[in-house]
C-alpha cells in the first residue's frame, strides 16, 4: 500500500484531530472512497475528508440517497466505503443502506456526528439519541467521547483498527458515532498538536496502520462424505454471488458432476450456456417438474432466491441431504431445510471437494426445458414488460443493476444465454424498492463500462431526487423504467380486487418521467415497440445519461404471466 503523506500536525481543534486521525487509519487500511453530505456538526469530518489526497469524495444532498451510493460503490468495489453525515434525522436516513447492508455483507463505515452528551435530551438543535440507533444491524459499533487531550491518540487508531477487523471477519456496516463539541470551524489560526501526537511516533510517517489485526482465511474443510454426496442424483442451485470468477466456481463444477444447474439471477452466470435458463417458468410444466423432483440431493450457493416457484420446489421435495455454501456468516435457511452450512466461497469448496472426471447427466431437464422455451419467446416477441425484459437479457453489455418487485422476477424468468452482463447486481437483502438509483449509480462509479439500471415506477419515485447523482457518471448509464402505473405487482397477489386493489395496493400515479429527466438534464426516449426500444437501448450505450421510459398499461403484465403460465401447462 502507497504510504500516506507526514500526518499533519497543526489542526484547527482537537475535533479535527480525531478526525484526521480516524480517516488516515480508515486509508491505511484500504478505504479508498468516501461518501458525504452536507452538514454542520460534521464540519471537522467533512473539512478532513476533503485535505486528505488520498480518497475519492462523492457528494450527495440527501442522506438516504447517500447510504445507498456508498452501498453501490461498496458492491461494486469489493472495499470498504465510509460515509459521513451530520447529526439528527441526517443519520436516521441512513437506515434503509445499513439494514440492506448488513443483510447481504456491504461494509460499509458510518461517520455520523452528534452533539455533545450535555446537549442531548435537553432541547438543543438538530439533536437526538444516536447511539446504537441502527440497533443491532452494525457488526461492530462504538460512540466516540467528545475529542480531548486526556485520551490519546492511540485510543482513536485502535479504535479503527479492531472495527475493520471485526468487518472483515463479518463483512456488514460498522458505525462510529463521532460526539463533537463546539468549535466546529477553524479559527484564526491552527493549533500545534504536536506534543499530543508526538506517542504515535514513527506512524506519524509510516503509512502503515497503528496495529492491524491478522487473520489467516479459513480454508473449507473436506467433508468426509463427498463422495458418497456427489454418487446420488443431485442439483445445484447458484443464489447471489458477487465474484463472476467464483461463480464460475459453481458452473464448472455442475458440469463435472453431471448436475443440472438452476442459476438465478444475482448469480453471474444466470446467462452461462450450462444453465436452464427458464427454471422458474418451467417449473409450471409436469414434465419439468416429475424430471426434476427425480433429485435426491441439493448443493446450493449463495441463498435469496428470487423465483418463489423455485424456493417452494426446495421446501417441499423430500431431499436426501441439503448443503449450503456461502461466504456470508449467516443462517440463510428461511424453510429450516438446511443440513449442513458450509461458510466459504465456491472456490475454496471446489478445491476441497474435487470431481476430477465429467460424470454423464442424470436427467433430462435440458430436453423438457426446450420443448418450452418456444412459448416463452412467442410471449415476449411484441412491446410490453415482458417483450422489454426478454429482449434486455439479448441486449445488455457492460454492468446491469436490477431492481426489486417485477424487474427482478421478469429478468430472472425469462433469460436467454449468451453474452450476458460484465456483473449483476441486485438490492435483494431487505429487497426494498428504495435507494434504487444511487445504489446503481454508485455500482456504476466503479467501472468505466456502461451501466444499465431496470427499475419500476415507484421505484424510481421513491428515489427521484437521487437522478441528480447521475450526470456525474463517468462512463454512459441508462435507466429503464417500467412504468405500469403503480404496484401492479399487486395483481399478481390475492389481493381482493376492486377499489381496495386499486386504491390501497397498486396506487396509480398517472405520472410519466419525461419532465423528470428535463428537471435533471437527462436524456430522454419513449419508446413504443420492440425495434425502437433496440435502438434507443444501442444509441444510449454509446453516450451519457439516458432515461428511457417503457409505458405499459397496468394490467398487462399480469395478464401475459397469467397466460403464458396457461399455456406451459396446458402444453
Amino acid at each position: 500500500m502507497p504510504a500516506s503523506p507526514v500526518f499533519a500536525s497543526h489542526h484547527a481543534t482537537f475535533n479535527h484531530v480525531w478526525s484526521s486521525l480516524l480517516l488516515e487509519e480508515l486509508f491505511r487500511l484500504g478505504v479508498r472512497d468516501i461518501a458525504l453530505a452536507a452538514g454542520s456538526r460534521s464540519a471537522p469530518l467533512t473539512m478532513a475528508a476533503a485535505a486528505h489526497p488520498g480518497f475519492r469524495r462523492h457528494l450527495h444532498f440527501d442522506e438516504r440517497g447517500l447510504g445507498f451510493m456508498a452501498l453501490g460503490l461498496a458492491k461494486g468495489s469489493g472495499r470498504p466505503v465510509a460515509l459521513i453525515t451530520t447529526s439528527g434525522t441526517a443519520v436516521a436516513n441512513l437506515w434503509p443502506a445499513v439494514a440492506e447492508a448488513q443483510l447481504t455483507g456491504v461494509p460499509l463505515i458510518l461517520l455520523t456526528a452528534d452533539r455533545p452528551p450535555e446537549l442531548i435530551d435537553n432541547g438543543a438543535n438538530q439533536a437526538i439519541d444516536q447511539q446504537g440507533i441502527f440497533a443491532r444491524y452494525p457488526v461492530h459499533q462504538q460512540n466516540l467521547p467528545s475529542p480531548t487531550p486526556a485520551i490519546p491518540a492511540a485510543f482513536v487508531l485502535s479504535s479503527v483498527d479492531q472495527a475493520l477487523a471485526r468487518q472483515a471477519l463479518t463483512p456488514g456496516p460498522v458505525h462510529f458515532n463521532c460526539m463533537y463539541p463546539e468549535p466546529l470551524y477553524p479559527g484564526e489560526a491552527y493549533l500545534d498538536f504536536s506534543p499530543y501526537l508526538a506517542p504515535l511516533g514513527d506512524w506519524l510517517h509510516s503509512g502503515e496502520p497503528w496495529s492491524p489485526w491478522q487473520s489467516a482465511p479459513s480454508p473449507c474443510p473436506a467433508q468426509p462424505d463427498w463422495s458418497t454426496f456427489r454418487a446420488r442424483r443431485g442439483v445445484i442451485v447458484a443464489g447471489r454471488i458477487q465474484d463472476p470468477a467464483q461463480a464460475q466456481q459453481v458452473a464448472q463444477l455442475a458440469e463435472r458432476l453431471g448436475w443440472p444447474l438452476l442459476a438465478d439471477l444475482q448469480s453471474q452466470i444466470r446467462f452461462d450456456d450450462r444453465n436452464l435458463v427458464h427454471t422458474d417458468l418451467a417449473l409450471q410444466h409436469s414434465g419439468f417438474m416429475t424430471e426434476l423432483a427425480r433429485a435426491e440431493v441439493l448443493l446450493q450457493f449463495g441463498a435469496r432466491l428470487i423465483s418463489k416457484r423455485l424456493g417452494h420446489f426446495i421446501k417441499q421435495h423430500p431431499w436426501q441431504d441439503y448443503w449450503l455454501v456461502d461466504p456470508q456468516p449467516a443462517r440463510l435457511d428461511p424453510d429450516y431445510r438446511l443440513r449442513r452450512r458450509l461458510v466459504c466461497d465456491p472456490a475454496a469448496f471446489a478445491a476441497a471437494h474435487p470431481a476430477a472426471h465429467s460424470q454423464q447427466p442424470w436427467h433430462r431437464l435440458a430436453q423438457c426445458q426446450q420443448s418450452i422455451s418456444p412459448l416463452i419467446r412467442a410471449a415476449c416477441d411484441r412491446f410490453s414488460e415482458l417483450g422489454v425484459c426478454h429482449r434486455l437479457n439479448q441486449l445488455v453489455k457492460g454492468q446491469l443493476f436490477v431492481g426489486n418487485s417485477m424487474p427482478a422476477r421478469l429478468m430472472d424468468m425469462l433469460g436467454e444465454t449468451g453474452k450476458g452482463p460484465s456483473r449483476l447486481m441486485t438490492n435483494r437483502g431487505a429487497s426494498g424498492i428504495d435507494g434504487l438509483i444511487a445504489t446503481a449509480y454508485g455500482f456504476a462509479q466503479t467501472s468505466q463500462e456502461p451501466t444499465t439500471l431496470l427499475l419500476g415506477d415507484l421505484s424510481a419515485l421513491h428515489d427521484l431526487n437521487s437522478l441528480a447523482l447521475l450526470t456525474k457518471a463517468q462512463a454512459p448509464l441508462v435507466v429503464i423504467i417500467l412504468n405500469n402505473d403503480g404496484g401492479s405487482i399487486f395483481r399478481m397477489l390475492p389481493v381482493p380486487r376492486g377499489e381496495l386493489l386499486e386504491s390501497y395496493y397498486r396506487l396509480p400515479h398517472g405520472l410519466d418521467f419525461a419532465q423528470a429527466a428535463a428537471m435533471f438534464g437527462l436524456g430522454y426516449r419513449a419508446p413504443a415497440a420492440l425495434a425502437e426500444f433496440e435502438q434507443s437501448y444501442a444509441a444510449a450505450l454509446e453516450k451519457g445519461v439516458t432515461l428511457i421510459e417503457i409505458k405499459v398499461p397496468s394490467c398487462e403484465v399480469a395478464d401475459d404471466l397469467k397466460a403464458l403460465g396457461d399455456s406451459i401447462r396446458g402444453y
